[in-house]
Protein backbone atom coordinates (compact mmCIF):
# COMPACT_ATOMS: atom_id res chain seq x y z
CA UNK A 1 0.00 0.00 0.00
CA UNK A 2 1.31 3.70 -0.65
CA UNK A 3 1.00 6.44 1.30
CA UNK A 4 -1.94 8.00 1.03
CA UNK A 5 -1.41 11.71 -0.25
CA UNK A 6 -1.20 14.74 2.32
CA UNK A 7 0.40 12.09 4.67
CA UNK A 8 2.89 14.25 6.16
CA UNK A 9 6.21 12.89 8.09
CA UNK A 10 7.10 15.78 9.80
CA UNK A 11 3.66 16.11 11.54
CA UNK A 12 3.61 12.25 12.22
CA UNK A 13 5.22 11.61 15.27
CA UNK A 14 3.34 11.44 18.04
CA UNK A 15 4.83 14.55 19.97
CA UNK A 16 4.13 16.75 17.14
CA UNK A 17 0.97 15.18 16.08
CA UNK A 18 -0.37 16.37 19.85
CA UNK A 19 0.96 19.34 19.61
CA UNK A 20 -0.63 20.47 16.65
CA UNK A 21 -3.60 18.65 17.40
CA UNK A 22 -3.62 20.82 20.33
CA UNK A 23 -3.18 23.82 18.67
CA UNK A 24 -5.36 23.54 15.87
CA UNK A 25 -8.55 23.19 18.52
CA UNK A 26 -7.45 27.25 18.99
CA UNK A 27 -6.29 30.55 17.96
CA UNK A 28 -3.67 30.88 20.46
CA UNK A 29 -1.75 29.29 23.04
CA UNK A 30 0.22 29.42 26.01
CA UNK A 31 3.33 27.76 25.88
CA UNK A 32 3.02 26.25 29.93
CA UNK A 33 -0.94 25.11 28.47
CA UNK A 34 0.90 23.19 25.76
CA UNK A 35 3.36 22.05 27.73
CA UNK A 36 1.26 20.63 30.96
CA UNK A 37 -1.57 19.71 28.74
CA UNK A 38 0.85 17.23 26.97
CA UNK A 39 3.05 16.74 30.03
CA UNK A 40 6.44 17.65 28.36
CA UNK A 41 9.26 19.14 29.55
CA UNK A 42 10.14 22.53 28.87
CA UNK A 43 12.92 21.49 26.28
CA UNK A 44 11.27 18.85 25.01
CA UNK A 45 8.57 21.10 24.04
CA UNK A 46 10.72 24.03 22.58
CA UNK A 47 12.54 21.40 20.61
CA UNK A 48 8.79 20.66 18.88
CA UNK A 49 7.53 23.81 18.69
CA UNK A 50 11.13 24.94 17.04
CA UNK A 51 11.10 22.20 14.22
CA UNK A 52 7.35 22.97 13.33
CA UNK A 53 7.88 26.81 12.98
CA UNK A 54 11.14 26.10 10.93
CA UNK A 55 8.55 24.12 8.86
CA UNK A 56 6.25 27.26 8.69
CA UNK A 57 3.63 25.22 10.77
CA UNK A 58 3.56 27.40 13.47
CA UNK A 59 4.26 31.15 14.59
CA UNK A 60 5.80 32.15 17.75
CA UNK A 61 5.22 34.67 19.88
CA UNK A 62 7.67 36.17 22.85
CA UNK A 63 5.43 38.95 24.91
CA UNK A 64 6.51 40.81 28.04
CA UNK A 65 9.47 41.18 29.59
CA UNK A 66 11.85 39.52 32.50
CA UNK A 67 9.40 37.76 34.83
CA UNK A 68 6.47 38.77 32.97
CA UNK A 69 7.51 37.00 29.50
CA UNK A 70 5.26 34.87 27.64
CA UNK A 71 5.67 32.70 24.86
CA UNK A 72 1.88 32.38 22.58
CA UNK A 73 2.06 29.96 19.97
CA UNK A 74 -0.49 29.44 16.76
CA UNK A 75 -0.72 27.38 13.62
CA UNK A 76 -0.16 28.97 10.82
CA UNK A 77 -2.65 28.51 7.93
CA UNK A 78 0.23 26.47 6.27
CA UNK A 79 0.29 24.22 9.49
CA UNK A 80 -3.62 23.90 9.49
CA UNK A 81 -3.85 22.43 6.08
CA UNK A 82 -1.02 20.19 6.55
CA UNK A 83 -2.83 19.09 9.69
CA UNK A 84 -6.18 18.14 8.30
CA UNK A 85 -3.74 16.56 5.38
CA UNK A 86 -2.60 14.80 7.38
CA UNK A 87 -5.74 13.23 9.70
CA UNK A 88 -7.05 12.89 6.06
CA UNK A 89 -4.25 10.76 4.90
CA UNK A 90 -4.31 8.68 8.33
CA UNK A 91 -8.07 8.06 8.05
CA UNK A 92 -7.57 6.76 4.55
CA UNK A 93 -5.18 4.20 5.78
CA UNK A 94 -7.37 3.27 8.65
CA UNK A 95 -10.23 2.73 6.25
CA UNK A 96 -8.03 0.92 3.80
CA UNK A 97 -7.50 -1.53 6.65
CA UNK A 98 -11.40 -2.23 7.24
CA UNK A 99 -13.09 -5.00 8.38
CA UNK A 100 -12.87 -8.52 6.91
CA UNK A 101 -14.90 -10.06 4.32
CA UNK A 102 -17.95 -11.50 4.83
CA UNK A 103 -16.39 -14.87 4.71
CA UNK A 104 -14.05 -14.14 7.97
CA UNK A 105 -10.45 -13.70 8.11
CA UNK A 106 -8.20 -15.76 6.58
CA UNK A 107 -7.26 -18.90 8.67
CA UNK A 108 -3.75 -18.14 9.32
CA UNK A 109 -5.02 -14.35 10.38
CA UNK A 110 -7.98 -16.09 12.58
CA UNK A 111 -5.34 -17.49 14.95
CA UNK A 112 -3.70 -14.32 14.91
CA UNK A 113 -7.21 -12.32 15.93
CA UNK A 114 -7.76 -14.59 18.35
CA UNK A 115 -4.32 -14.23 19.94
CA UNK A 116 -4.66 -10.59 19.71
CA UNK A 117 -7.99 -11.13 21.74
CA UNK A 118 -6.47 -12.77 24.78
CA UNK A 119 -3.36 -10.59 24.76
CA UNK A 120 -6.26 -8.15 25.62
CA UNK A 121 -8.38 -9.80 27.97
CA UNK A 122 -5.64 -10.61 29.62
CA UNK A 123 -3.94 -7.27 30.38
CA UNK A 124 -7.80 -5.90 31.25
CA UNK A 125 -8.10 -8.70 33.75
CA UNK A 126 -4.32 -7.61 35.08
CA UNK A 127 -5.65 -4.10 35.23
CA UNK A 128 -2.95 -3.05 32.48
Amino acid sequence: MSTPSGFDELIHPSTRLSVVALLAATEWADFPFIRDSLSLSDSALSKQLHTLEEAGYLEIRKEGGGRKRRTKVRLTSHGRTAFEGHVAALRAIVEGAGPATAAGPAPEAAGATASVTQQRQHHAKAGR
